[in-house]
């Protein structure tokens, strides 16, 4: 049994490692596994879904519901980085599908008048804001 842990406690590490070495980025668990499977890891898609669930309840990794299409994405968060006072935002490119990370005072003022005015908590981790990013604006005309 002990031995059982000691994996289960190796495939965390492995997970971590990955996370804090693409800090910044937006992860799928596809992405995880194909990067696993690259890496000759034999982690089954099972475990890295249950492992990033766990992950993601220690605080350890952050996850981004977009929508009822796109694949949950996960963050490296680490302790301390995503503070609950900071609102952490994502902005969706409706041409190229990039998911865009970002802190924004102007954006917390939308949240603290939401709660302030209409007693409404807002949810940063699930407000996505779709548009066209900066690449996709510069090389042709918005839809």
């Amino acid at each position: 049994m002990s031995t059982r842990a000691n994996y289960k406690t190796k495939q965390k590490e492995i997970l971590i490692e990955y996370f804090k070495k693409t800090s910044g980025e937006h992860i799928t668990a596809g992405d995880v596994c194909e990067h696993l499977r690259s890496k000759g890891s034999t982690i089954g898609q099972a475990t890295v879904y249950r492992q990033l669930e766990r992950l993601v309840d220690e605080g350890i990794i952050g996850k981004y519901i977009i929508d009822g299409v796109t694949p949950a994405c996960f963050e490296y968060i680490g302790e301390g980085v995503h503070a609950d006072e900071k609102m952490c935002f994502h902005c969706k490119c409706e041409k190229c599908g990039k998911l865009i990370h970002m802190h924004c005072e102007e954006l917390e003022g939308i949240g603290e008048h939401l709660y302030e005015h209409h007693g409404f908590t807002l949810n940063p981790m699930r407000t996505v804001f779709y548009g066209i990013c900066e690449e996709c604006a510069g090389g042709g005309t918005q839809a």
